[in-house]
């Protein structure tokens, strides 16, 4: 189901947050389309379990065959594992990080991404698209090493990648986070485990106290709408002890038991 999360009846902006059964083998995500003077972006489009949802949603708003830019913030395969079937479905070209921009081919047939990929330099770019421009911000190592976000100046929503992420069922990433201290349980392992420094949190906060945003939107769980709750999760991120801050040298011990079930 389209979540609307901005519509001034030109600028669309749709997040699909139940494409994926909740089944306990795989990871909720987040899928995002913008629209914008009849065409359109996909964020983060997801594996192949999302692909007919979105390819029918886009259908509402222009011929998906004229779909514009797949944007990807990286390469996992929760981001863009359907790859394949929007270069066969469509004339879009992906966005991406030049750090992955040789590994993405290996999701798809021999020859298939040639002259499709636009390198985005690892100081991110403004987008002209339409009649704006859009921002995209470096967020290297969050969770990473070329990592980068989409900043969207009309609906002026920061679609923030693993950042702000949350484990939790597709049903409750349906909607905004209301109560921060309930919301930290969803967030805290996640984001101790994937966030490589509490260094490049603290650089990637300052960067979006600048920006402004009223929303930050995650590629998994609920979204933070307004000023206070997003103050709330900057102030919490920049003070976070994660990654490598947590490693010692008991972490890199050679193992001497079985654990696991074979």
């Amino acid at each position: 189901m389209a979540i609307e999360l901005y519509n001034d009846g030109n600028h669309i902006c749709l997040m699909f947050s139940d494409l994926v059964e909740e089944d306990g083998e795989s990871v909720q995500s987040n899928q995002f389309l913008i629209v914008q003077d009849g065409n359109g972006i996909l964020l983060d489009p997801g594996g192949v379990l999302t692909y007919n949802e979105l390819y029918m949603a886009m259908s509402r708003f222009f011929p998906p065959k004229k779909l514009k830019y797949v944007f990807a913030s990286h390469a996992d395969p929760d981001i863009i594992a359907s790859l394949p079937r929007w270069l066969n479905g469509s004339e879009t070209s992906l966005l991406i990080s030049r750090i992955w921009s040789r590994f993405v081919p290996h999701f798809c047939p021999q020859g298939k991404t040639e002259g499709r990929i636009i390198e985005l330099p690892d100081e991110g770019t403004l987008l002209p698209f339409g009649s704006t421009t859009f921002q995209i911000l470096p967020a290297h190592f969050l969770h990473a090493e070329g990592n980068l976000q989409f900043y969207d100046p009309v609906s002026k929503i920061l679609f923030s990648g693993d950042m702000g992420a949350s484990m939790m069922p597709a049903h409750l990433s349906m909607s905004t986070v209301t109560d921060f201290d309930q919301h930290l349980p969803f967030m805290r392992g996640f984001h101790t485990r994937y966030m490589v420094s509490n260094k490049v949190c603290r650089y990637w906060a300052a960067m979006v106290r600048e920006v402004d945003p009223e929303w930050l939107v995650p590629q998994h769980g609920a979204p933070f709408k307004g000023k206070e709750m997003i103050a709330r999760f900057l102030d919490w991120i920049e003070g976070l002890d994660c990654g490598v801050d947590l490693m010692t040298r008991a972490m890199y011990m050679a193992p001497r038991t079985v654990n696991i079930s074979i």
